[in-house]
């Protein structure tokens, strides 16, 4: 790894059409002004770094729950998943994580498993860092089914700012532990639902990294299967 690749990453083609759209709008505000122009650029810069999707090096360790999105931890704390995911209605412990518009938006999947059911829900609009945006938001979430038949729930929440939530897979799928499978625009959320009896091994306020640092460990034999199908 060079220098230039530290500040440099790879952009999610998510982003090429708004980025473009910046660049327009920048060239306007050069007609008009180079001050205005100036500040057109690095809006640019800008929408180009919120949609960067850097490589991540996932833990090899079976098991491990992985953070889904780069951000903080603003909320632990039982819950029952989205019904409209159509599993058990009983509370499950819930972790929130928080991106502002600075983070890295790129979604993955935070253990390996088959995807049973994928549901959006349209909703409001509140800070994604309040408790009722769980549930009063917009949202899409996937169920999981792991390799020892448990159960993992992971929410994308629109936020404040956010505007579109974006999700690459469907019901059949087969996630690997750490790979991409969505994106929100502009600042927003993910809960993870974990499986029974999970406890976390993050604490409130942490900063997360996308598909590198671990949320909690399944405590449940079985799990040795998941790399067979990566």
């Amino acid at each position: 790894m060079n220098l230039l690749s530290t500040f440099i990453k790879p952009m999610h083609p998510e982003g090429n059409k708004f980025v473009a759209i910046f660049a327009v709008i920048t060239f306007g505000f050069f007609l008009i002004s180079s001050f205005l122009g100036w500040i057109g650029v690095g809006l640019t810069i800008w929408c180009y770094y919120f949609f960067r999707d850097p490589d991540r090096v996932s833990p090899t360790r079976n098991g491990v729950i992985l953070s889904p999105a780069d951000g903080i931890v603003s909320l632990i704390e039982p819950a029952v998943p989205p019904a409209e995911l159509n599993m058990a209605d009983t509370p499950l412990t819930r972790i929130s994580v928080f991106m502002s518009v600075f983070n890295c938006h790129v979604n993955r999947s935070p253990i390996t498993g088959e995807i049973t059911s994928v549901a959006y829900r349209p909703g409001k609009f509140f800070n994604a860092s309040l408790d009722k945006a769980s549930t009063d938001n917009e949202r899409n979430g996937l169920c999981l089914r792991l390799a020892n038949g448990q159960e993992l729930a992971v929410v994308q929440i629109a936020g404040l700012v956010a505007r579109r939530i974006v999700c690459f897979v469907k019901p059949g799928d087969y996630l690997s532990t750490g790979e991409r499978f969505g994106l929100i625009r502009f600042g927003s959320r993910l809960d993870v639902y974990l499986p029974p009896d999970v406890s976390p091994l993050v604490s409130i306020g942490q900063t997360m990294v996308a598909g590198e640092t671990v949320l909690a460990e399944l405590n449940m034999a079985g799990t040795e299967k998941a790399d067979a199908h990566k």
